[in-house]
């Protein structure tokens, strides 16, 4: 407890902006008969020479049919220097350590337990202090729960960097649908639950946490079998069979996060998209899983100054793909929910864009920016909504 009072604690406020899903005390015994497949993956823990941090993150998946009835994950960071880094969940978990900690171990609130098909995450605050050059760290994490049937998928190491190179470094973070959805004044609302033959909406936010802007994004979105888009929209390609779609926005330029400093610049540093899909109604009740979302740059604009992106390339001009510096975390997977009819219902009318996941990136950008003072804006276009990190919350 020492370590709260260590000056990476003053970015505390940021930490209010995290989804809640992990704290310091155990979650509540559930039901038994809860034997569960959880599977444990680690993205996003390579840093942009420039960039004062990021946030990476620890993903646990329900590849099971049941929801367990207990979850943790222990972060073991005792070969971090927190002289140069600090390595913090977002959520309130329980440190080891004295000086500086050890390790985290953080439970799944009641609410954050994943259904089947389901993913929770754990996010990381990767923040620099005085770092010369490069520098590397191994870390390693570790599920636990007395649910799981499989300990080959429990266990995760990574490697903490803070690199020499410069570029843009996109995340993307989808949400799990569990909801039914309709367009109210141009946004997905959420209301009740998706049952077959309904209509819900994807949603995510692709944030650039590098040192170099993007003049454009390539967006490719993998729909679970079942699912289908409700209406074709412009910049995007289909597959022949409608499962797959590509959506290049040549113009859709990202500046880095922690540069994101002045509000009505017209400079983003986050984009949140969402996407209308129909559910077949021959689909049977339960978690469709499969569903993927990735993200490439194209192009890259060395500084602010040039970052505003040109509303359409001429005709003999291509964007081309710019490197991406930690490219783990450019894809995220979800699941859509489908649930029988007759059922006890989803809750009330939810808000427009990807729930708790959408603020963690945009937490990150206040943290670097001075414990909370900023906040991340994207662009209110067609398919493309506001998003204030404080202001989201789960809807489910």
């Amino acid at each position: 407890m020492i370590f709260r009072n260590r000056p990476l604690m003053r970015l505390g406020a940021a930490a209010l902006l995290a989804s809640g899903a992990f704290t310091a005390l155990g979650a509540p015994a559930q039901a038994a008969g809860t034997e569960t497949d959880l599977e444990l993956k680690v993205a996003g823990t390579r840093v942009a020479a420039n960039a004062e941090g990021k946030v990476a993150f620890v993903k646990v998946t329900n590849l099971g049919k049941n929801t367990p009835s207990e979850l943790a994950v222990r972060i073991d960071v005792s070969k971090v220097d927190f002289e140069k880094v600090a390595v913090v969940p977002f959520d309130d978990c329980e440190p080891e350590g004295d000086k500086a900690p050890k390790a985290f171990t953080c439970y799944a609130t009641e609410e954050g337990l994943p259904g089947p098909g389901e993913t929770v995450d754990l996010p990381l605050l990767v923040f620099k202090f005085d770092v010369k050059g490069t520098y590397q760290a191994p870390l390693s994490f570790k599920l636990i729960s007395k649910d799981d049937t499989n300990p080959a998928n429990d266990t995760a190491t990574a490697t903490l960097e803070l690199s020499d190179q410069s570029g843009p470094d996109l995340a993307v973070i989808a949400d799990d649908v569990k909801q039914a959805a309709k367009i109210v004044d141009g946004n997905p609302v959420y209301s009740g639950d998706l049952h077959p033959g309904g209509q819900s909406a994807l949603t995510y936010v692709v944030a650039n946490q590098g040192d170099q802007a993007t003049a454009g994004l390539k967006i490719t979105v993998k729909l679970p079998k079942g699912v289908t888009p409700a209406e074709a929209e412009k910049d995007c390609e289909y597959s022949a069979d409608k499962s797959t779609f590509t959506c290049t926005y040549a113009d859709f330029g990202l500046i880095p996060l922690d540069q994101d400093t002045n509000d009505n610049d017209k400079l983003y540093s986050a984009y949140g998209f969402y996407h209308v899909f129909n559910v077949g109604s021959d689909v049977k009740p339960g978690a469709l899983t499969g569903g993927l979302v990735s993200v490439e740059p194209i192009g890259t604009v060395p500084s602010i100054a040039r970052a505003k992106p040109a509303s359409q390339l001429p005709t003999n001009v291509e964007g081309m793909q710019a490197p991406d510096v930690d490219n783990s975390d450019n894809s995220d997977g979800y699941a859509v929910i489908v649930t029988a009819k007759g059922g006890s219902g989803g809750g009330e009318g939810g808000l427009p864009v990807t729930g708790a996941k959408a603020g963690l990136i945009g937490g990150v950008g206040a943290a670097v920016l001075a414990a909370g003072g900023a906040m991340f804006l994207v662009a209110r276009r067609r398919r493309v909504v506001l998003v204030a990190p404080g202001d989201e919350k789960p809807t489910a």
